[in-house]
């Protein structure tokens, strides 16, 4: 029985990593759990994300994967460490990943960062691209308004423009040449946000770094997926379901249209 890559996000924002997965590595079978009753996680204390993330993990790990995918910044930036001594197999956040694509796109040296408050309170990418660069400068900015837009499924209205405008206006003034979407929810809102902030700054998704991170641990540890046969995917979602299908099965599309998908609403306590 084929192994799973198992992904969870606070909602459907980490659909934007399973999307890159199921690009770059299509014999893998994807186990994806959106807690989108309880979205969004970045206002949320520190220690009720740790308690959520380790409550998914434990229903996940029922499906044996082989590797759990923290794919909410949030998440990533309180839980990852807690959730990696609690399992024996490898544990990925976004964080590092997408500070090291910004890495390799500035050519200013001054890197935008756009979160929920949780992550951006917790300083992770801030940390993660000095550590790397200490010479960057590091502009930061909470957005709290975009991910309960991107749950509901707007993504291009004009209302999503004016929240999106008001939350950016004055990261212009800043000559940073790219800046992070440091929220998996936020690439679903990149055609708003590039026109507010124009062609000449960049947008980093974590989700193409960390898909190939996930293709290096497994190629190192003899895991790649082997099989010829289609990989099943399963898809879990702790709130109402209709919503969070429609909007998975826009935002995958042809990735999803010719393989059998499970959709189900799980209980978690």
């Amino acid at each position: 029985m084929q192994q799973a890559i198992a992904i969870l996000d606070s909602g459907v924002g980490g659909l934007t990593v399973v999307k890159e997965v199921m690009r770059q590595l299509p014999q893998e079978k994807i186990i994806y759990f959106g807690d989108t009753a309880r979205t969004p996680y970045g206002p949320r204390p520190s220690e009720d994300v740790v308690s959520f993330t380790r409550q998914i993990v434990d229903y996940l790990i029922q499906f044996s994967p082989k590797m759990i995918v923290i794919a909410c910044n949030t998440a990533t930036a309180v839980a990852l460490e807690d959730i990696r001594s609690r399992v024996n197999i490898p544990v990925v956040g976004v964080i590092h990943p997408g500070a090291r694509a910004a890495i390799k796109a500035t050519k200013t040296g001054i890197v935008g960062v756009i979160g929920t408050d949780g992550t951006i309170r917790s300083g992770a990418y801030e940390h993660a691209l000095k550590q790397i660069a200490p010479q960057l400068q590091v502009v930061s900015r909470a957005c709290p308004d975009f991910v309960p837009l991107v749950e509901k499924g707007q993504f291009r209205t004009s209302h999503t423009y004016k929240v999106v405008e008001r939350a950016l206006y004055d990261l212009k003034d800043n000559a940073m040449d790219c800046l992070i979407l440091g929220c998996t929810h936020y690439p679903f809102l990149t055609e708003t946000i590039s026109e507010v902030m124009g062609p000449e700054v960049a947008l980093i998704s974590s989700a193409d770094e960390t898909a190939r991170e996930i293709s290096t641990i497994l190629y190192q540890s003899n895991q790649l997926a082997r099989s010829d046969e289609t990989p099943i995917h399963q898809f879990f979602c702790s709130g109402e379901p209709g919503m969070f299908r429609k909007i998975a099965q826009d935002w995958l599309g042809d990735h999803i249209l010719l393989q059998p998908v499970v959709w189900q609403s799980p209980s978690i306590s």
